[in-house]
């Protein structure tokens, strides 16, 4: 289903106090789909020079472009790390390999990774944000499809303070009665069995900033009727948790230089492989079904494969209602 996105009355504020993270108050993109809808998760693409094949695989990224065209999401929430070098030739090469999705009316929603802002950082969010005109300058913000609400973080800033912070909480104790799934987006993971102390092909631990936000998601999710599901990358490879009743991916496989990972006994997905991938997110009314699409080059060829998959179900209202506390 194609997908245009509105604004819902809110106007755009541009100065580099915004730039810098002093944003206005925050846009809420209206998606106009039903509850019958799908999307895709991923992130880590790292679009740059085609011959840079260090940081990126191009013809891993180019593959997984055209397959999610061809999947025709509702949109594309993309995890950070969408260029590598943050510089106008990097976002250049965006502009032709994902020129698909535009001449399918597939919008991208974006959330900022550490490499979006690499250099400096007004050059690079000007750049970032020349790409997304529909945030109107925001590095954090929300978009509502049907029964569902995405919150986009910027996890170079706290996630649970300052003015991200107050948004986030107030947007979660404002919940509309009718949304059964809140997805949060960032790109730094609360959950990973990666680790900074890899000693070849890189890793990424855990940060203090998005494990508080963790310890908070799951003390609000127990008072709360809606299913949270947190999508995450910087680590390039996949991973799910589950912690608190909330399951968390790790969808950092979108074509930046892919290394494994040493699964803990208890992690739900157990690969000593390398995974390029993207999450197929299917809403039925109140069920959201989350499938791996795994792609693997083979002589030139992309090879499919689905090894995972989660089925999330929401509580109906009334149900939820009945059985809450007083």
């Amino acid at each position: 289903m194609k997908a245009r996105l509105r604004w819902s009355g809110l106007t755009a504020w541009l100065s580099w106090a915004c730039l810098a993270g002093a944003q206005a108050q925050p846009v809420e993109l209206q998606i106009p789909v039903t509850t019958q809808f799908r999307f895709v998760a991923y992130g880590d693409t790292r679009f740059t020079d085609p011959n840079e094949t260090e940081a990126s695989n191009p013809p891993v990224r180019r593959a997984l472009v055209q397959a999610i065209a061809e999947a025709q999401p509702a949109f594309v929430s993309i995890g950070g790390d969408i260029s590598y070098k943050a510089d106008a030739n990097d976002w250049r090469v965006w502009d032709g390999e994902t020129a698909v999705w535009r001449e399918r009316a597939i919008p991208a929603l974006p959330a900022l990774g550490n490499h979006d802002l690499k250099g400096n950082e007004k050059t690079a969010l000007a750049n970032y944000f020349a790409r997304f005109p529909d945030i109107k300058n925001n590095r954090y913000y929300s978009a509502r499809a049907a029964n569902t609400m995405m919150l986009v973080l910027d996890s170079a800033l706290d996630e649970t303070s300052g003015a991200q912070g107050s948004w986030l909480n107030t947007k979660l104790d404002s919940l509309p009665a009718d949304v059964d799934f809140v997805l949060i987006v960032l790109h730094h993971p609360p959950y990973t069995s990666s680790s900074d102390e890899k000693k070849f092909g890189g890793g990424h631990s855990a940060r203090s900033p998005e494990q508080t936000l963790a310890r908070m998601l799951e003390e609000r999710q127990s008072r709360t009727r809606a299913r949270f599901v947190v999508f995450s990358g910087h680590v390039h490879n996949y991973e799910r948790h589950e912690h608190g009743g909330i399951p968390y991916f790790v969808t950092g496989g979108g074509g930046a230089h892919a290394y494994p990972i040493e699964r803990a006994a208890k992690d739900l997905f157990q690969s000593k492989e390398i995974n390029y991938h993207y999450l197929l997110c299917q809403v039925d009314g109140r069920t959201l079904k989350i499938t791996m699409n795994r792609l693997e080059m083979k002589d030139g060829k992309a090879t499919w494969t689905q090894p995972d998959s989660l089925t999330i179900a929401a509580p109906a209202a009334t149900a939820a209602k009945a059985a809450g506390p007083e």
